[in-house]
């Protein structure tokens, strides 16, 4: 097996609390176990200030319009070494920075379609219009994903989006995120955000327009009709005060409780007291917090969106609903709160599916894309690339 320098390039990172950051620390880890020198390239978050080996954290600043979200600054004098792999996880300001650097060094350069970036316009102020209407977004990532020699997409259905919607020509290798369960299990127990004696519905995910968890607390509402049932919601965004105020006009103040920020080497202890996870979102690459879930023997009703449909084994591994549908997820969720005998088959059923998905399976794959790049580069080091644009030149000093 080659052993390769490799550089992972991400504006998501720990302790962000999402997927994306997730799969690039489980990635870096299991390369490095594997022998190879990984190391991940982020934006530094001032008041996290955990020791922390094999990154590099850029000089960055908040941005205003997106909680938790940090705009780097990239600069070549903070490279660590000479990279013989460029791995970019987003087309976004440390991505970009990624791109250019293996265009100009002609190294190999694989990218991951984590995230529906257009879905996230609405956080920049007049880009959801021009995105609605010139396609801007969309046509950012064709540009940056068409830069990469190879594109990995975490699901099969989401692979064929990225090459019919986002037009990406490149080769797409399927691979997905892989999961820790060491790190789930061996996580300490939380005090528990469940009033003894309730039925206890997880959700875990940002708290965004985009995650639709207004659509979880409607169904809790239905399903309070006939189980006594509290829901607990594991992470923090711009919609929190929103959701809450729409607990109280549902009559279910008392019946949500606002986790907060928990940090993944924690998570676990949460996904080990549940007894069902809901899950609504419909702007999922591949819903890693459900695979968690499943992981952690947690049945789990979801939509059936893009992204989320393949995490989920209907009848063996929890149930899909239609999108937008709180009464059908509840009537879901009820019948597994019923059954005790039907959610212990389904926790087993969610475990056995989720084993696939081994951090250590994942990374093994992913070596055989750089493989499999090194000598696409090798056979054609000047192939065609669509153009990106230029960085902001306050992004690039130092470049040269």
């Amino acid at each position: 097996m080659r052993l390769y320098r490799v550089g992972l390039f991400s504006d998501a990172y720990l302790p962000s609390p999402n997927g994306v950051a997730t799969s690039v620390y489980l990635l870096m880890r299991e390369l490095r176990r594997m022998g190879h020198e990984a190391w991940v390239l982020a934006p530094e978050i001032p008041e996290y200030d955990r020791q922390e080996e094999w990154v590099v954290r850029v000089p960055s600043v908040p941005y205003p319009f997106f909680e938790g979200q940090r705009l780097a600054m990239p600069s070549n004098r903070y490279l660590p070494t000479e990279f013989e792999i460029f791995h970019t996880h987003d087309p976004l300001f440390i991505g970009i920075w990624g791109a250019r650097l293996a265009y100009r060094q002609q190294s190999p350069h694989v990218s991951t379609f984590h995230t529906h970036l257009e879905k996230y316009a609405h956080y920049i102020p007049g880009v959801a219009t021009l995105e609605k209407y010139t396609g801007l977004m969309t046509r950012v990532c064709q540009a940056f994903y068409n830069r990469a020699d190879l594109v990995i997409a975490p699901t099969q259905s989401f692979a064929k989006l990225v090459e019919n919607f986002y037009e990406v020509e490149r080769e797409i290798r399927v691979i997905p995120t892989g999961i820790d369960t060491e790190i789930l299990e061996s996580a300490p127990e939380p005090p528990s955000p469940w009033p003894s004696g309730k039925r206890r519905l997880l959700h875990v995910g940002r708290l965004g327009e985009e995650k639709s968890v207004d659509v979880v607390i409607r169904a809790l509402a239905e399903i309070r009709q006939e189980s006594d049932a509290h829901l607990a919601l594991v992470g923090i965004g711009p919609q929190q005060e929103e959701l809450a105020q729409l607990s109280a006009e549902l009559g279910l103040s008392e019946h949500v409780t606002f986790v907060g920020r928990v940090p993944y080497d924690r998570i676990g202890g949460y996904y080990r007291m549940a007894e069902l996870f809901l899950f609504a979102s419909t702007t999922e690459t591949q819903g890693l917090v459900v695979w968690e879930a499943e992981a952690m023997g947690v049945p789990v009703v979801a939509v059936r969106a893009e992204g989320v449909m393949d995490g989920v084994d209907p009848g063996a591994s929890g149930y899909l609903v239609e999108v937008g549908d709180h009464r059908a997820m509840a009537a879901k969720a009820l019948e597994v709160l019923r059954d005790e005998g039907l959610r212990q088959r389904l926790s087993l059923g969610a475990r056995s599916f989720a084993d696939r998905r081994s951090a250590k399976r994942v990374a093994e794959a992913i070596v055989e894309v750089y493989d499999q790049a090194t000598q696409l580069v090798e056979v054609e080091p000047r192939r065609l690339k669509i153009p990106f644009p230029r960085l902001p030149r306050n992004s690039l000093q130092g470049s040269r």
